[in-house]
């Protein structure tokens, strides 16, 4: 029997999920015995198979319409889609942005910060431009699995791909949902 793809992306949040899962150290290669792990962000491919993953997982918000397609897309592709993290699960520190108004964030950002020297101006960059409210996953495809935290734990993320990827869907209560 093969074994389940796995497939993963970031939208708006700091990686730190990402960072999480290498975490693990010498347990992912344990998952690897376990799944085939094809597209993330630390590996050369980017996108899920078109002919579809088992497992797809998406770290961070929904922040722009790139996301927002990219969100689509990986719910396309996968049979379970898991929300890693709590910008994943619930827009995170970067939905705090949503109590102000986008061209007031963006001035405080690139103008008006600490660190901005005099020729501090807003980027003209089609991203920027297209950017949304920030909103979880959830409030723009179905989400299967929900691995809150910040970053969730190392070991919570094994015991959910490990579980993904022998069928079972994972049960995260108790110690699974706080740090160690």
């Amino acid at each position: 029997m093969a074994k389940p793809k796995v497939a993963s992306d970031w939208m708006c949040g700091c990686a730190g999920c990402h960072m999480s899962l290498l975490d693990m150290d010498e347990r992912i290669l344990k998952i690897l015995e376990l799944a085939d792990l094809r597209a993330t962000p630390i590996t050369d491919l980017k996108q899920a198979d078109a002919s579809g993953v088992d497992v797809g997982v998406l770290e961070g918000g929904i922040n722009n319409t790139y996301n927002e397609e990219q969100a689509h897309l990986m719910r396309e592709r996968c049979k379970t889609l898991v929300a890693l993290g709590d910008c994943a699960v619930f827009g995170g520190v970067p939905a705090m942005r949503n109590f102000f108004s986008l061209e007031d964030t963006l001035r405080r950002a690139y103008v008006e910060a600490e660190s901005v020297d005099e020729s501090g101006k807003i980027p003209d960059d089609p991203e920027i431009a297209t950017m949304t409210r920030v909103r979880a996953v959830q409030d723009v495809v179905p989400v299967d699995i929900f691995v809150p935290g910040c970053p969730p734990d190392a070991d919570v993320i094994f015991y959910v791909l490990s579980e993904l990827a022998q069928g079972r869907k994972p049960e995260l209560k108790d110690k699974l949902l706080h740090w160690h």
